[in-house]
């Protein structure tokens, strides 16, 4: 094994791949946004760039309390291209759990959705962790009430990103792509590390196991925080396929989805 003729598994060229051979195909739906798989490939590149401007680096976490948006799928690629380990957050516990949460994981940054404002503050509060930076989403499909958590809005800093960032491939396939948490439930949330190597093998089983054609039109009705979205986030890159962001789980929601857009494949929330 050399340079030559080996190189670690990483569901990161994915991303590289259809942005370089399908860069005008359509990649993610959210409401009126539209994003090709270019579009979507600057974004989490600039992404990658402004976490490294902050000070993150290989192996410190980056934790997400986000619905399935644009942004939370951009953060599947963007956090792990800087050597991130990406956090994801179910948004459903409460601010106590969520608060051990970013201290175990030792939260570097944390991206929050103005919808779980008022339970992110007391989080990010209870957990304590002065130097930890928090950068707002303004989803503008959320019409609700919420506030500004932190200083920083996710926009603004993807524009001071660079949107020719190079991804930094993992040193070791066996590096860590991911953290996820159990609910805890029957005590404090238990961590799970995903590798680079399952999450690669396991979104591309995904095609397989589903029967997925190319260039599939995905329906994100279940959560990307659980378990990453069972790795779809990084199948449908690796599918040249279509992201169909749904924020919340709504019938009316569901079937207008499918019939405007084509679904072909989808999970249970």
């Amino acid at each position: 094994k050399n340079t030559a003729n080996y190189a670690p598994l990483s569901p990161l060229t994915f991303i590289e791949r259809s942005a370089y051979i399908y860069p005008d195909r359509l990649a993610v739906v959210h409401g009126a946004r539209r994003y090709t798989w270019s579009q979507s490939y600057e974004r989490s590149r600039r992404l990658a760039s402004v976490l490294k401007q902050l000070g993150v680096g290989k192996g410190d976490t980056v934790s997400t309390i986000l619905n399935n948006t644009p942004e939370m799928f951009e953060c599947h690629f963007g956090v792990p291209a800087c050597g991130a380990v990406l956090n994801t957050i179910n948004t459903r516990l409460d601010a106590e759990a969520v608060a051990f949460i970013l201290n175990h994981a030792e939260a570097k940054v944390v991206f929050t959705d103005r919808e779980f404002a008022r339970m992110a503050k007391k989080a990010i509060a209870l957990a304590d962790r002065p130097d930890m930076i928090v950068i707002d989403v303004d989803d503008p499909e959320y019409t609700g009430p919420g506030e500004r958590v932190g200083s920083l809005e996710y926009e603004a800093v993807l524009a001071s990103g660079t949107p020719d960032f190079v991804f930094e491939p993992p040193a070791d396939e066996w590096d860590a792509i991911s953290l996820n948490y159990t609910s805890g439930t029957t005590g404090d949330p238990k961590g799970v590390v995903y590798h680079y190597r399952g999450a690669y093998l396991n979104a591309l089983s995904n095609i397989v196991s589903w029967g997925m054609p190319p260039h599939s039109v995905y329906l994100w009705t279940l959560p990307m925080f659980h378990c990453n979205g069972w790795c779809f986030a990084w199948t449908m890159a690796a599918n040249a396929g279509v992201n169909v962001c749904l924020r919340r789980v709504d019938p009316r929601l569901i079937f207008d989805a499918i019939r405007e857009h084509g679904v072909t494949n989808y999970c249970g929330p």
